[in-house]
């Protein structure tokens, strides 16, 4: 069998059928709020007390989740795919832990809810414990330094574009589940694992706006 090298990205379809409440609505709000004001530096700084019992709450959501048969089946997929001697990459656009607890390895370019980083020093630390909504989390080791959501919001650069890049400058098969499209620079990965010649499948509720005539298309759930 000719070695193949397969890249998957996910989106949050895949997390919306394990309960993942997905947040942004039709009017581009997210739990009633301006994504301007949740989901950037600027709102944090202005008003950090609200994007702080934001992220409470969807970190606070983790425990009620579990991974559905997607993250499963992609995990299972990993383990064969690396037993025949393939490669295999999985890029999550998702905040939360469900790939990881279902057993395969992650790249999340957008950050981690069960991870907080220091204002100051820039430690990352993974914290389950601390879910007050009212109450800040200092810093194990700068005094009295806040930490903050390690989150990639808005004007931020995503995380791990060095690995995303070499992943998909050798990949042969792009897969990407549950993503509207529409968020860059994930949205850019199909076009340019397209335009390098690899086998592009794309799962999705609706056709997503990245869409090519050239794409394998599978409309529906990621968890069917």
């Amino acid at each position: 069998m000719p070695s193949c090298s397969v890249l998957v990205l996910t989106g949050a379809g895949i997390s919306a059928d394990s309960g993942v409440r997905t947040f942004r609505d039709a009017g581009g709000l997210w739990e009633g709020h301006r994504v301007e004001d949740v989901a950037t530096p600027e709102g944090w700084a202005r008003d950090p007390r609200l994007v702080w019992g934001f992220y409470q709450e969807r970190r606070r959501q983790l425990r009620e989740v579990q991974p559905n048969t997607a993250h499963l089946a992609l995990a299972a997929f990993e383990r064969a795919l690396e037993a025949a001697g393939h490669e295999f990459t999985l890029i999550t656009q998702n905040v939360d832990d469900l790939h990881d607890r279902a057993g395969s390895r992650t790249l999340h370019m957008h950050g981690e809810l069960q991870r907080l980083r220091c204002e100051r020093c820039e430690l990352v630390c993974v914290d389950t414990l601390h879910l007050d909504p009212g109450r800040f989390v200092e810093c194990p080791e700068c005094a009295h330094a806040r930490l903050r959501p390690h989150i990639v919001w808005f004007g931020e650069v995503p995380f791990h574009l060095d690995a995303i890049a070499e992943a998909l400058a050798t990949c042969t098969h792009f897969l990407a589940i549950g993503t509207s499209g529409q968020v860059w620079p994930a949205a850019g990965m199909l076009v340019e694992a397209r335009a390098r010649g690899a086998a592009t499948f794309v799962q999705a509720l609706e056709p997503p706006s990245n869409l090519a005539a050239s794409d394998h298309f599978r409309q529906g759930r990621a968890s069917e």
